[in-house]
């Protein structure tokens, strides 16, 4: 029989975004200090790379049944949320059926850390979660994350002594939301993949955040007068013999896949050679080529449909998986009737919901009623696509990267 955990501290990841080419550090890290520590994540665990893509899922559900104690359901891989195994685990303060009102995950998870009775809960920020396929959100809506945190506080308030959320809004969303909900003790940021980790104080709150991509961690401790908080790298290490069998198995079959993730595909172009990718010269590059190959009114494609990775002189299928893991499509999307006069304000309203974007030509003609443009973009903010372009985003971006000159 396992014996209760003493638990004295929560250890918080988020954003790891399946980026397993270094998964050993974060795993034996994360078992080696689980016996005292609550261990948490603020959301996006699944999407990202080729482990997922090629794992579909499995990978990441592993490592959550495995290690994690509870989780915040994120943008990406919302729809893994409500598989009973990781649905168990999941928490969300603000998530509602968009019918009923009624909570989609537990509300709230307790737990006794340092001698004090913590309540754990989540919340999703309104942008991340627009950005969700609309398919995979139908029926689902997000409640004001303030006034959602003050209802569940309200409701359970003499359950507890302190009061930790994992949010998946961004952090400066996370700096108004301390300020809003004062009786906080500390709130573990995601979603906003910025370089700004904290720890901030609030008030009496403490805003913090792990490094992205099973990079790091976030750590906080119940102490007498206040919580102490800080973050950290998962410290490197090579041998997996401190594995329990469950994940020395994940471990394994992420080195297979990383095997495969490994061929190449062919040399890479001398613009993008051996550097860190930049993603709206590389969108720019493209919607150029679209825009006279295809006799597209016009392109719009938004810079968060790629990842930045860094290349060398050869691209691999993991650096095409890395650079493109969402399998978009690009396809003739029809432009909402109000905005088809009104280029300016369509740009507007695409760049607010999914961030910057690369439009071929400049500026875009005074009236437009289709453009091409990734079929998530189509689906989620315009009125649908017209037609198929017959070619991947991930195919026209291998086109771009492995041509030219090599040498």
């Amino acid at each position: 029989m396992t014996s209760p955990r003493a638990l004295r501290r929560i250890a918080a990841t988020t954003d790891v975004h399946s980026s397993f080419d270094n998964a050993l550090p974060m795993l034996a890290h994360l078992h080696a200090i689980r016996p005292e520590t609550l261990i948490v994540d603020c959301g996006d665990f699944f999407e990202g790379s080729g482990y997922y893509r090629l794992g579909h899922g499995l990978i990441e559900t592993a490592i959550l049944k495995g290690l994690y104690d509870v989780i915040a359901p994120g943008n990406h891989g919302w729809i893994h949320h409500f598989d009973p195994l990781v649905r168990a685990i999941t928490v969300c303060a603000n998530a509602v059926d968009a019918a009923t009102g009624e909570p989609l995950f537990r509300r709230l998870h307790t737990a006794r850390i340092g001698g004090q009775r913590v309540a754990i809960t989540a919340v999703v920020g309104e942008q991340a979660f627009h950005s969700i396929p609309v398919e995979q959100r139908a029926g689902h809506r997000v409640t004001e994350p303030a006034q959602a945190l003050r209802e569940v506080m309200v409701a359970h308030h003499y359950e507890v002594d302190s009061w930790v959320v994992l949010s998946h809004a961004g952090f400066n969303e996370d700096l108004e939301l301390a300020a809003a909900c004062s009786f906080l003790d500390v709130i573990f940021a995601g979603h906003c993949h910025s370089d700004h980790y904290g720890p901030v104080q609030v008030g009496e709150t403490f805003v913090l955040k792990g490094r992205e991509l099973g990079v790091g961690y976030a750590l906080a401790e119940p102490a007498p007068e206040r919580w102490t908080v800080r973050t950290a790298r998962f410290p490197d290490t090579t041998g997996t013999a401190a594995l329990p069998a469950q994940l020395a198995s994940v471990h394994d079959r992420i080195e297979d896949l990383r095997d495969r993730l490994a061929l190449p595909v062919g040399p890479i172009a001398k613009p993008y050679r051996g550097q860190v990718l930049d993603r709206r010269l590389l969108l720019g590059e493209l919607a150029t080529r679209l825009h006279i190959a295809l006799g597209a009114e016009a392109v719009i494609l938004n810079e968060t449909a790629l990842r930045s990775t860094q290349l060398d002189d050869v691209l691999t299928f993991g650096d095409l998986l890395t650079i493109e893991p969402f399998n978009n499509q690009l396809v003739h999307a029809h432009v909402p009737e109000t905005l088809r006069n009104s280029p300016r304000a369509l740009l507007d309203l695409l760049a607010k919901s999914a961030g910057p974007l690369v439009a071929e030509p400049t500026p875009l003609p005074p009236q437009l009623p289709t453009a091409l443009t990734t079929n998530y973009l189509a689906e989620s903010y315009l009125d649908g696509r017209t037609h198929q372009a017959g070619l991947r985003l991930r195919q026209a971006l291998q086109q771009i990267l492995t041509e030219g000159p090599h040498r």
